[in-house]
């Protein structure tokens, strides 16, 4: 009959099985505490099918859902395909959380099995009374099970060798639960969001699309981006897909082993949020490494400052802006250069790719006005940004703030945006990071991405704070680079914004810190920011 195709399911069983007949001998590296840690697809596919028995003599069922408590590692790999290929749910928990919040997700996910890396155990230690669904601690390392007071406790090296190495994968529905993450919870508990197989494998699939990632087989996948946030941004399961050579850095981030690994693993693919590559900047600067064979640096999760391409351009590094949720799979946007771009003026180019970039392929945008109509894609026009498509989700978990997410059945991103007429969104901001000044807005994302371009800034977050006649007025608080503490000055600051915009825009003033408060996925934490100048007195 015409018109009629195989019924095949989209599952991460499918990746695995593909990693394995295609691709076995591509390697996996993990930095480790005693050097470097190697194996090859075929050495993953064995672990990860004694896993999945080893799940099973756990009493871990379809549906079940298991935690992970873990750095970047081939063994959270492992974790990441034996789970959801035998059914169950892979729930990655961040590592950063506050001991109230981590102890909220755990239960409300109601995880059966925490997978955890021995140094993290001292987290989980002070919440072993408030965590009843946990059957079985499972300690990720290399030596004898620690001293700990968490029970029953489980050598995991030990379960792998006394399961056997062969499993045989069941048939699974494409739109049955892969995995899950928790949103980082800026107001009130985290939210959980649900994975499909049928999503992953669709996201997977987008990221090896010539205009969006391009993952090939001769790649080679670094991401810094931890694996517990947002699924590592899918990278691994798209790398797998293509037998990309895979690259984890366990918790060795700070810059001088990052820029080593970059260098020693020929790393053609790397990601992370931009207070990485700022910290990385100028150890790169004194330190050069031969870096060469890098063709993409992905930076998302903030807004990457115009300064930052600059710089990284002078290193002949390419920063790629991205854009997405934990709701959205979560990679929704990138920012290349489109071909009739690449005449246009250096400056004319640099404001584009300071753009979030344009929707890939399995996402639709809109932005939305007050009274609900769709903005037109002018490059002026604000509305709240709305997606929809295969890879975002339908709904939170068991929460009931579902149903204000939603608008006919667009996914109500929070973020005030413009497009243009390319299809080129630029955040504005988050509604509640917007500072409301006698009736006007003022974006604290344009005004954080010019302060740091300032020579002497390392890191700039902007915020409202009250004011007797405006309603709200800018506070900057700015970390100087090493070299400037002591000398920079508000005035600087201020004069060094004026000619950019407009009076009104100007912050009311500069507070200098020695380090940035950031989220559990390296964001500039805004909510810490406003506490703790809830009360300041502007002049």
């Amino acid at each position: 009959m015409l018109g009629m195709i195989m019924d095949y399911p989209l599952t991460i069983t499918c990746l695995l099985e593909r990693a394995r007949r295609l691709y076995a001998g591509k390697e996996i590296a993990t930095k480790t505490e005693g050097g470097r840690h190697c194996y090859r697809y075929a050495d993953l596919y064995e672990r990860v099918c004694r896993l999945a028995n080893a799940l099973r003599e756990l009493g871990v069922r379809p549906g079940d859902r298991v935690g992970t408590f873990a750095w970047n590692t081939y063994r959270h790999l492992e974790v990441y395909f034996a789970v959801p290929c035998s059914g169950a749910v892979v729930h990655t928990l961040n590592v950063r959380l506050g001991g109230d919040q981590l102890a909220y997700v755990i239960g409300h996910a109601a995880n059966r099995v925490l997978f955890v890396d021995e140094s993290l155990l001292p987290l989980l230690e002070p919440l072993r009374e408030q965590l009843p669904t946990v059957r079985a601690y499972v300690v990720m390392g290399d030596g004898p099970l620690p001293d700990t007071p968490l029970r029953p406790v489980l050598r995991y090296e030990d379960l792998l060798a006394a399961a056997s190495p062969a499993y045989a994968w069941p048939t699974l529905d494409e739109r049955s639960a892969c995995g899950m993450c928790y949103t980082s919870g800026t107001t009130g508990h985290p939210k959980g969001v649900v994975y499909s197989h049928r999503g992953m494998y669709l996201h997977s699939l987008m990221l090896t699309s010539a205009d969006v990632m391009a993952i090939c087989e001769r790649d080679v996948v670094l991401p810094v981006v931890p694996m517990f946030h947002a699924n590592c941004w899918g990278l691994p399961y798209a790398a797998a897909m293509v037998g990309a050579k895979q690259v984890f850095a366990g918790r060795f981030t700070q810059p001088p082993d990052l820029a080593r690994l970059l260098q020693d693993e020929q790393v053609t693919l790397t990601s992370g949020v931009p207070t990485i590559w700022i910290s990385l900047l100028p150890y790169l600067q004194e330190h050069p490494h031969d870096l060469s064979r890098i063709r993409m640096i992905v930076s998302g999760g903030s807004a990457v400052p115009p300064s930052l391409f600059t710089a990284y351009d002078a290193l002949g590094l390419r920063i790629v802006h991205a854009w997405g949720m934990t709701e959205m799979s979560p990679v929704g946007v990138l920012g290349h250069l489109r071909s009739d771009m690449l005449g246009w003026r250096p400056d004319e180019q640099l404001g584009t790719r300071a753009k979030q970039g344009y929707p890939v392929p399995v996402v639709e945008v809109r932005a939305v006005d007050d009274q609900g109509r769709e903005v037109p894609w002018d490059g002026r026009s604000l509305g709240e940004l709305q997606v929809r498509g295969p890879c975002v989700t339908s709904g939170y978990y068991e929460d009931e703030r579902s149903a204000a997410a939603f608008d006919d059945g667009w996914f109500r991103t929070g973020d005030v945006a413009s497009i243009d007429a390319h299809g080129y969104i630029q955040i504005a901001d988050r509604v509640k990071d917007l500072v409301k000044s006698g009736g006007e807005w003022i974006s604290s994302v344009d005004l954080e991405s010019a302060i740091m371009g300032h020579p002497k800034v390392l890191e700039a977050a902007v915020i409202a704070v009250p004011h007797e006649r405006w309603q709200e007025r800018p506070l900057a608080c700015v970390v100087p680079r090493p070299e400037a503490k002591g000398s920079l000055t508000a005035e600087e600051i201020v004069d060094y914004l004026r000619p950019r915009f407009p009076r009104w825009w100007l912050p009311d003033a500069v507070v200098f810190l020695d380090a940035m408060p950031k989220t559990g996925v390296g964001k500039f934490d805004k909510k810490a920011l406003r506490a703790h100048f809830r009360d300041f007195q502007l002049a």
